[in-house]
């Protein structure tokens, strides 16, 4: 059990009261994503606040009204699932940057420069982002804000999201291989079996992940692929 002056809030407005709960602000917010933690180590007070800071409990009536008991550590689980953790300065800036990771990722896969049909950097992404002096919100879904940076980094370099066909050849040899890493880039869009037992495939990838792509081919037939990016 975490020390009061360590402790965080909890709060949730729920059937028209408001309750409270003081929290390992770490515990608080791994039992959040699903973690199996027990909620008397969680809680600095096994108390259901009105106004922690003022002392005042939640009545009994309000208690059983919302979340029909008068135990508090069945009340916090709603609390801390349904409601706003207050997270320490650490923990919001450890998230922004999580979730920056992963919109730079996604946006490195996903993307391409148009002027040479070939992937940005991460790093020039990331360059792109500061230039544009762009707030990471922890709490909003990468997709919501993948969108709202592309939009700024438009302005900075060329940049936009498209799929390319890539044309292979694989030696009869090494096709089981690569036919079981296919769905993990993009999809067949032709396939043709040769008579020398090789296979002749357009794959359809995200533009960003060609480099991967490549690599990961020519890694799976010891160099022994032909490879070629259609127009």
């Amino acid at each position: 059990m975490i020390n009061l002056e360590d402790a965080v809030i909890a709060r949730l407005e729920y059937y028209g009261e408001h309750f409270e709960i003081l929290v390992d602000p770490d515990l608080a917010s791994d039992f959040k994503s699903g973690k199996e933690i027990k909620m008397e180590d969680v809680l600095a007070v096994e108390e259901v606040f009105k106004d922690s800071k003022k002392g005042d409990k939640a009545s009994e009536e309000a208690m059983m009204k919302a979340f029909n008991t008068v135990d508090p550590l069945e009340a916090a689980v709603t609390i801390i699932k349904k409601g706003h953790v207050q997270l320490t300065a650490q923990q919001r800036k450890e998230m922004q940057e999580e979730k920056r990771k992963l919109i730079v990722a996604t946006i490195t896969r996903e993307s391409i420069n148009p002027q040479t049909k070939l992937p940005h950097p991460a790093r020039r992404i990331e360059i792109a982002m500061d230039e544009c002096r762009l707030h990471i919100d922890p709490f909003k879904s990468v997709d919501e804000q993948v969108k709202t940076v592309m939009k700024a980094i438009r302005t900075k370099i060329p940049i936009r999201f498209e799929k390319v066909n890539v044309a292979i050849k694989i030696p009869g040899d090494f096709t089981g291989k690569v036919y079981g890493v296919i769905p993990t880039f993009g999809k067949i869009k032709k396939e043709e079996w040769q008579q020398d037992g090789s296979w002749v495939a357009v794959i359809e990838i995200p533009g960003g992940m060609q480099d991967n792509f490549y690599e990961k081919l020519s890694e799976l037939t010891r160099g022994e692929v032909e490879t070629k990016l259609l127009k």
